[in-house]
């Protein structure tokens, strides 16, 4: 651990522990996890106060901790992280906030980070994840009537549907899919002659 980040872990559990968040230091960078209803609160505060000065957003992504440790995970199971930068103090963060099971929801930090545009789309997109005050939240990888959320670990590996320009209709058209699942056979190993000599000496040192 980094004398950096401890200053840094000790100076947000002292402004952030009395609302709940908590702060933990692995590898050299300091996590802290902060109650859903905060987020805006703690957000302003990191970018604005002199002691964090978190001015860049760099990475916003969700988490899906269903299958996390082979199924033996009991927390929440959507979380959004956020990765800080402050380039004043040289000093990095992961913020993270644990999100309903049903209904993950929370607010967006556009406003406080205009990098987070994009990311929370994304975010929506793959996870489903609803960003209150979002100013265009809408899917930005998948197509607008594409179904479900792919990142989601339920999600089937083949998708529920498949899509393709039809012709006639001049339109894109949607369609149950049609792949067979494909089993995956070893393949035969071919006797190369080139290696017959090889295999030779190798059977007569053995006999020997």
């Amino acid at each position: 651990m980094t004398e950096a980040a401890q200053r840094v872990a000790e100076l947000i559990q002292t402004r952030f522990g009395k609302i709940g968040g908590s702060s933990k230091v692995a590898l050299g960078e300091v996590t802290l996890e902060i109650p859903r209803e905060r987020l805006l609160e703690v957000c302003e505060a990191l970018r604005d106060e002199a002691d964090f000065a978190f001015e860049e957003l760099i990475d916003l992504c969700a988490v899906d901790y269903s299958a996390y440790g082979d199924g033996a995970w009991q927390g929440p199971r959507f979380a959004v992280v956020y990765h800080l930068l402050s380039v004043t103090n040289n000093q990095r963060l992961r913020l993270r906030v644990f999100l309903d099971d049903e209904r993950p929801q929370l607010d967006s930090v556009v406003g406080i980070w205009a990098a987070a545009n994009w990311f929370e789309r994304e975010a929506f997109d793959l996870f489903g994840v609803l960003f209150e005050g979002h100013p265009d939240l809408r899917r930005i990888l998948t197509d607008y009537g594409f179904i479900g959320h792919p990142f989601r670990k339920d999600f089937p590996l083949s998708g529920n549907v498949e899509m393709y320009y039809d012709e006639q209709k001049g339109r894109v058209v949607y369609r149950p899919v049609t792949v067979e699942p494909r089993i995956n056979i070893p393949r035969v190993i071919r006797h190369d002659q080139r290696y017959a000599g090889l295999a030779a000496n190798e059977g007569e040192n053995g006999d020997a």
